[in-house]
């Protein structure tokens, strides 16, 4: 018999668990020892995020500009145009109702943020210069993927084909599986700092509003979804349903390809139709996952007292919305595609990567499953352009 997995998510909460409980008691030298580790681990990621976004991000341009035309094209214009309007809609969201929600508590982030606490200091620090910066990445990225979506060649193709199955393999070789113990030591310092009861019960709030804000996306999505195709909105999505809970079971869009193969078609969309968004949103259509970046990127700025600036953040969107598409599809790998970002567009350090880190896996199988459900909705209105293009060509 084969034994059970121990998922990211159950690894995530222990070491949540157990980082608030040994704060109250171990010895300030151990707590610097996994300080230290924490310091060299982000320093670890600060040198791997750039080559991330390169060779996460120039094989999914290349693939879509070699891909199968106007169909794929559409495709994958209306799954980027949802997983920014998810975006935005977040941040305004968000904007409004999350000062309501933690304001004037949210100081004990701040504390722990900027904390001096010689407790709270590595042993010592070992610095890893990436060698190239995240924006310069990006701006690599996109020239060498729209070069390789229109150049004949297939030499650098081929190495970046390469060079992301060894991206592939960090990702879920080495980065995620210590992403647990770079949690573990976040809560142990503001355990030792006295500050996590204060932080947790800011995060419970934040995630409540995530969840509403994915049921009002889904019914927007396929809202329009109805109204374009003419169907009953509450039908098509009561029909992807077993998608959805599917997904929270799994945390993993790869995984309900199947299911919501099946509950599409049962929404009326052809099976060629179907056959050829579903697989492809499930890597490209990220709506969910944005929601859960932005909302709670916002809260680690509001809950510091810093101002949410509109422009930062629509560039921030407009990018992330890239990101998603390259996106590996491992437990975790969307917020570790977004690292990037989120240190060189908010400024998030170490430590707030770690939360939002923690805060995205703590609920990963409910974006999904907003993701997931989300591409049922895109796959009605493809299906319904499709119909209108072969009607057009044989009329």
């Amino acid at each position: 018999m084969s034994k059970k997995k121990f998922g990211l998510l159950p690894r995530v909460i222990v070491a949540i668990i157990a980082g608030v409980l040994f704060g109250f008691f171990l010895p300030q030298s151990l707590v610097r020892v996994f300080v230290t580790f924490n310091s060299l681990f982000g320093e670890f990621l600060g040198f791997v995020v750039p080559l991330i976004i390169v060779g996460l991000v120039v094989p999914a341009i290349s693939d879509l500009g070699k891909g199968a035309g106007k169909l794929l094209l559409i495709t994958a214009l209306i799954a980027y145009g949802s997983t920014v309007f998810s975006g935005f809609f977040t941040y305004f969201s968000c904007y409004f109702s999350l000062p309501l929600l933690i304001s004037g508590d949210g100081g004990a982030l701040s504390a722990f943020t900027n904390t001096s606490d010689p407790a709270l200091q590595p042993f010592f620090n070992i610095k890893f210069p990436p060698a190239i910066d995240v924006m310069s990445a990006l701006l690599l990225s996109f020239l060498l993927g729209l070069g390789l979506a229109f150049i004949k060649g297939d030499t650098l193709k081929n190495a970046m084909g390469d060079f992301k199955s060894i991206i592939e393999i960090l990702i879920h070789k080495v980065i995620v599986p210590l992403l647990p113990i770079y949690i573990f030591g976040v809560f142990l310092s503001m355990s030792e700092a006295g500050h996590v009861f204060n932080i947790l019960s800011l995060f419970i709030r934040v995630i409540a509003i995530v969840f509403v804000l994915q049921i009002i996306l889904l019914l927007f999505q396929f809202t329009i979804a109805g109204f374009i195709s003419k169907k009953n909105p509450f039908i098509l999505l009561k029909n992807m349903l077993p998608a959805y809970f599917t997904a929270l079971g799994t945390s993993s869009s790869a995984a309900t390809i199947p299911v919501t193969l099946d509950q599409t078609i049962k929404n009326g969309v052809k099976q060629d139709v179907a056959n050829f968004v579903i697989p492809l949103c499930a890597t490209i259509h990220l709506s969910g996952s944005t929601m859960k970046i932005v909302a709670f990127s916002m809260s680690l700025i509001i809950m510091q007292g810093l101002p949410v600036d509109f422009a930062v953040y629509s560039g921030f969107i407009f990018m992330l919305g890239l990101t998603m598409v390259a996106a590996p599809g491992v437990p975790g790998g969307a917020i570790v595609a977004a690292l990037g970002l989120l240190q060189s567009m908010l400024g998030f350090d170490e430590n707030l990567q770690a939360l939002m880190v923690a805060l995205y896996i703590a609920v990963d199988s409910f974006g999904t499953a907003c993701n997931v459900t989300g591409d049922g909705a895109i796959a009605v209105v493809i299906d319904k352009i499709q119909s209108y293009r072969s009607k057009k060509h044989t009329a």
